[in-house]
């Protein structure tokens, strides 16, 4: 398992943890990180990370990205 902040653009992954606080699990969640899907890295900027999950591009800042376990 490796931090989403190290996964290259084009590169798809299924999740396979959410870390964290439990507000921050949550918030993901919503948003639908959950372990299990599948998600692919669009592009990076600064650091902050946009990326292609359940058909819909989300940006998440670099602490979020670096919860989130591929």
């Amino acid at each position: 398992m490796m931090p989403l902040t190290m996964a290259k653009a084009g590169e798809r992954a299924s999740i396979k943890k959410i870390g964290g606080r439990e507000e921050t699990r949550q918030h993901l969640n919503t948003l639908g990180f959950i372990p299990g899907a599948q998600i692919s890295v669009v592009t990076e900027i600064s650091g902050n990370v946009i990326v292609n999950i359940k058909e819909s591009r989300v940006a998440i800042s670099r602490e979020m990205a670096a919860k989130i376990l591929i």
